[in-house]
């Protein structure tokens, strides 16, 4: 999936993928957020074959920097989402190349998947950072996602936030 005129591309992950974001994994900003690197690399490896869950490598201008999945949350119920509309698509991303963070990358590469997955029938896309990533919560603003609800996952706290588009 290609935005028109974007510098980003969104490839879908394949096995092939699992070097380079078994890597990824690895990287400081990452394990903060994402935990342990081998657990999540053996359950993201286990999502590949899982047709509920989207994953995707993004590139910017042809370099591969980020990973998003995606899923519809009653597949995967968490009660902080129970509220919400059938069909709801729950977005889960990291950065992982230290040069592409804080310049912006990850609010215009979210915005465009957001805008995708309305496009595509979603009827509400959702984010769910952790209550103390500020970085991720100010890109996830300026992507158009809004909202400041605090709730306790299973992960620990988060704040759920509903794409909403520009203001």
């Amino acid at each position: 999936m290609v935005a028109p005129e974007s510098p980003y591309a969104f490839r879908a992950m394949t096995s092939d993928d699992l070097p380079l974001v078994g890597r990824w994994l690895h990287t400081p900003e990452v394990v903060r957020w994402w935990g342990d690197p081998d657990e999540q690399y053996g359950l993201i490896a286990g999502d590949l074959t899982v047709p509920e869950m989207a994953q995707w490598i993004v590139s910017h201008e042809g370099r591969a920097f980020a990973y998003a999945q995606a899923y519809r949350v009653s597949y995967w119920p968490q009660p902080h989402f129970a509220h919400l509309p059938e069909g709801t698509i729950a977005i889960d991303p990291f950065i992982c190349e230290p040069d592409m963070l804080g310049r912006g990358h990850g609010s215009r590469f979210l915005k465009i998947l957001a805008e995708r997955l309305r496009a595509e029938g979603a009827p509400a896309v959702v984010i769910d950072p952790d209550v103390d990533n500020l970085r991720a919560r100010r890109a996830y603003r300026r992507a158009g996602f809004r909202g400041d609800t605090m709730v306790d996952t299973d992960e620990g706290p988060a704040v759920v936030m509903t794409f909403v588009g520009d203001d």
